[in-house]
């Protein structure tokens, strides 16, 4: 099986409070003279209480059109992007010239040569390594990632693997657009980064700084499972104008959770003679309150099961793809589950899609 050794988060330099960012959005997206209540519950339903930003709050307003944006992409998720690797092989004990795989995920810029590309030699990689750059899967990112770097690591079982994440997501905030959904995404999406580091059923534990294997530095994944969900393409993705990404967000995505994960989830479980009272821990993708609540219903979980979930929200945001990584790192180190015992790493996004992971503590 592949073990997880190492889960190394990063943010964007510039936190502002959610009321901070709410101004900007009222100045940018609001027509003048409009009464911004609606913009003001919209942010305060979110649950949010600050988030961190790319660009200084007075830059958003400047910038002019898809092409600055991701400009501002590019050279911001180079950066971030390798902040996450170099600190997520460091907790591992590795060097870039250990690295055999490089995925990379993001759905909020665009870049070729691709952002994996333009990290390998800043990093140190090796010229052989292989990459994968992955867009357009949005929240589930994340959990896909990890479940296409088990694939790998099933073949390649002598080999380390590194996923990274880098999601931006207030550079795809719509300037002069006060839809719905781009108020509810302004009030939403944060922006960070987050890198896993993971080696194969060969090369197990994790050589630490010290030079010591440590058998328990992260769980083992045991399987994954994928599954689109009929006639909901328009739920939840991205119209591609010239200004950049408009956010496609339906009102209806709890709705969807309610009627398919239960049974994704008790399925999936089931094949592993499990339920999901044996699961000790959920680590879940922060994608709304609604959208966490719908979760807590379909599975019956107990008030607290997403907690890690729920207070990563509050802290930073929906960082799309990268937040379930946070609530993994968050999961390991504040409410690390007995050994042994078996959990859920779930995310959902455009498709409309739900990734799961199935991991042993």
């Amino acid at each position: 099986m592949t073990r997880i050794v190492a889960v190394h988060g990063a943010l964007a330099p510039h936190r502002r409070t959610q009321s901070e960012i709410t101004d900007m959005v009222a100045r940018t997206c609001l027509p003048e003279g409009t009464d911004r209540r609606v913009l003001d519950r919209l942010h305060r339903s979110a649950q949010v209480s600050s988030r961190h930003m790319t660009l200084p709050l007075e830059r958003y307003g400047e910038l002019d059109g898809f092409g600055a944006s991701n400009d501002v992409f590019i050279a911001a998720a180079t950066d971030l992007g390798a902040k996450a690797v170099r600190g997520a092989l460091h907790t591992a004990g590795l060097s870039a010239a250990d690295v055999d795989l490089l995925i990379f995920t993001s759905v909020t810029g665009i870049a070729t040569p691709s952002i994996d590309a333009r990290l390998a030699g800043r990093l140190g990689l090796r010229p052989d390594v292989k990459r994968l750059p992955l867009f357009g899967l949005g929240c589930a990112g994340g959990a896909a990632g990890l479940a296409r770097m088990h694939d790998y690591l099933l073949g390649r079982p002598g080999h380390v693997a590194v996923l990274l994440s880098v999601e931006l997501c207030s550079l795809t905030f719509q300037r002069n657009d006060a839809s719905m959904a781009n108020l509810v995404a302004t009030g939403l999406f944060g922006d960070g980064a987050a890198a896993v580091v993971a080696c194969g059923a060969n090369r197990p534990g994790r050589p630490g700084r010290t030079g010591r294997t440590d058998e328990t530095s992260g769980p083992t994944i045991v399987d994954t499972r994928s599954h689109l969900y009929p006639d909901t393409g328009r739920v939840m993705g991205w119209d591609i104008k010239d200004s950049g990404f408009q956010v496609v967000l339906d009102p209806r995505v709890p709705d969807v959770v309610r009627r398919y994960l239960a049974d994704d989830v008790e399925g999936f479980l089931g094949d592993h003679g499990l339920k999901p009272k044996d699961v000790t821990a959920w680590v879940c993708h922060p994608g709304g309150p609604k959208v966490l609540q719908a979760v807590t219903e379909a599975l019956d979980l107990p008030d607290d099961a997403l907690d890690v979930t729920w207070r990563h929200l509050a802290d930073v945001g929906n960082l799309s793809s990268s937040s379930v990584l946070h609530v993994l790192r968050d999961t390991l180190a504040e409410r690390r589950p007995p050994p042994g015992t078996p959990g859920v790493l779930l995310a959902m996004g455009p498709g409309f899609a739900c990734e799961l992971v199935l991991l042993r503590w």
